[in-house]
Protein backbone atom coordinates (compact mmCIF):
# COMPACT_ATOMS: atom_id res chain seq x y z
CA UNK A 1 0.00 0.00 0.00
CA UNK A 2 0.88 3.51 -0.48
CA UNK A 3 -0.38 6.59 0.61
CA UNK A 4 0.08 9.87 -0.76
CA UNK A 5 -0.94 13.09 0.92
CA UNK A 6 -0.64 16.47 -0.57
CA UNK A 7 -0.36 20.26 0.65
CA UNK A 8 0.91 23.69 0.03
CA UNK A 9 -2.33 24.39 -2.07
CA UNK A 10 -4.68 28.42 -1.09
CA UNK A 11 -5.70 31.50 -2.55
CA UNK A 12 -3.22 33.29 -4.10
CA UNK A 13 -3.63 36.24 -6.87
CA UNK A 14 -2.61 36.31 -10.39
CA UNK A 15 0.99 36.13 -10.91
CA UNK A 16 1.81 35.21 -7.51
CA UNK A 17 3.72 31.68 -6.53
CA UNK A 18 2.64 28.59 -4.57
CA UNK A 19 5.04 25.15 -3.86
CA UNK A 20 2.78 22.09 -3.62
CA UNK A 21 4.19 19.28 -1.80
CA UNK A 22 2.90 15.70 -2.08
CA UNK A 23 4.36 13.48 1.28
CA UNK A 24 4.53 9.53 -0.31
CA UNK A 25 4.88 6.72 2.63
CA UNK A 26 4.18 3.04 2.52
CA UNK A 27 5.76 0.82 0.28
CA UNK A 28 7.27 2.87 -1.84
CA UNK A 29 9.73 1.06 -3.64
CA UNK A 30 9.92 0.94 -7.57
CA UNK A 31 8.07 4.02 -7.62
CA UNK A 32 9.95 5.95 -10.52
CA UNK A 33 7.05 7.60 -11.87
CA UNK A 34 5.28 10.62 -9.70
CA UNK A 35 2.95 12.70 -11.53
CA UNK A 36 0.88 16.11 -10.24
CA UNK A 37 -2.48 16.18 -11.79
CA UNK A 38 -5.34 19.10 -11.86
CA UNK A 39 -9.04 18.92 -12.39
CA UNK A 40 -10.94 22.32 -12.34
CA UNK A 41 -14.65 21.98 -11.35
CA UNK A 42 -16.57 20.68 -14.24
CA UNK A 43 -13.84 19.59 -16.08
CA UNK A 44 -11.74 16.46 -16.35
CA UNK A 45 -8.57 16.00 -14.70
CA UNK A 46 -5.65 16.68 -16.45
CA UNK A 47 -2.12 16.04 -16.59
CA UNK A 48 0.14 19.02 -15.04
CA UNK A 49 3.68 17.39 -14.83
CA UNK A 50 5.33 14.44 -14.22
CA UNK A 51 9.04 12.97 -13.08
CA UNK A 52 9.77 9.59 -14.60
CA UNK A 53 13.24 7.98 -13.72
CA UNK A 54 14.30 11.34 -12.67
CA UNK A 55 12.90 13.05 -16.36
CA UNK A 56 10.23 16.03 -15.95
CA UNK A 57 7.66 16.61 -18.29
CA UNK A 58 5.21 19.29 -18.29
CA UNK A 59 1.44 20.41 -20.23
CA UNK A 60 2.35 22.93 -22.67
CA UNK A 61 -0.42 25.26 -20.33
CA UNK A 62 2.57 24.80 -17.34
CA UNK A 63 5.40 25.16 -19.46
CA UNK A 64 7.88 27.58 -18.29
CA UNK A 65 6.24 28.69 -15.06
CA UNK A 66 5.90 25.47 -13.09
CA UNK A 67 8.85 22.29 -11.69
CA UNK A 68 8.21 19.43 -10.55
CA UNK A 69 10.81 18.39 -8.06
CA UNK A 70 11.72 15.24 -6.18
CA UNK A 71 13.13 14.79 -2.24
CA UNK A 72 13.90 11.49 -1.82
CA UNK A 73 15.03 11.89 1.49
CA UNK A 74 12.07 12.97 2.39
CA UNK A 75 9.81 10.96 0.08
CA UNK A 76 8.17 13.87 -0.85
CA UNK A 77 7.22 15.48 -4.59
CA UNK A 78 7.08 19.33 -4.92
CA UNK A 79 5.37 21.02 -7.66
CA UNK A 80 6.44 24.93 -7.84
CA UNK A 81 4.12 27.00 -9.24
CA UNK A 82 5.27 30.41 -10.79
CA UNK A 83 3.34 32.91 -12.92
CA UNK A 84 0.27 31.69 -11.67
CA UNK A 85 -3.17 32.60 -13.54
CA UNK A 86 -6.64 32.01 -12.57
CA UNK A 87 -6.80 29.21 -15.50
CA UNK A 88 -4.65 27.49 -12.93
CA UNK A 89 -7.69 27.30 -10.56
CA UNK A 90 -8.29 23.40 -9.53
CA UNK A 91 -7.94 20.78 -7.33
CA UNK A 92 -3.93 19.06 -7.25
CA UNK A 93 -3.49 15.82 -7.13
CA UNK A 94 -0.28 13.84 -7.04
CA UNK A 95 -0.04 10.03 -8.32
CA UNK A 96 2.64 7.60 -8.36
CA UNK A 97 2.22 3.93 -9.89
CA UNK A 98 4.20 1.19 -8.82
CA UNK A 99 3.94 -1.95 -10.57
CA UNK A 100 1.17 -0.73 -12.92
CA UNK A 101 -1.31 -0.03 -9.52
CA UNK A 102 -2.60 3.71 -9.44
CA UNK A 103 -2.63 5.78 -6.19
CA UNK A 104 -3.67 9.12 -5.74
CA UNK A 105 -3.88 11.67 -2.77
CA UNK A 106 -6.68 13.52 -1.32
CA UNK A 107 -5.98 16.52 -3.48
CA UNK A 108 -4.83 20.31 -2.41
CA UNK A 109 -7.08 23.29 -3.36
CA UNK A 110 -5.35 26.20 -5.54
CA UNK A 111 -7.58 29.05 -6.25
CA UNK A 112 -6.04 32.24 -8.30
CA UNK A 113 -7.84 35.46 -8.10
CA UNK A 114 -7.76 37.86 -11.13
Amino acid sequence: QVQLVESGGGLVQAGGSLRLACVVSGYTFGINYIGWYRQAQGKQRELVATLNSGTPNYADTVKGRFTISRDGAKNTVYLQMNSLKPEDTAVYYCNVRPYGVHYWGQGTQVTVSS
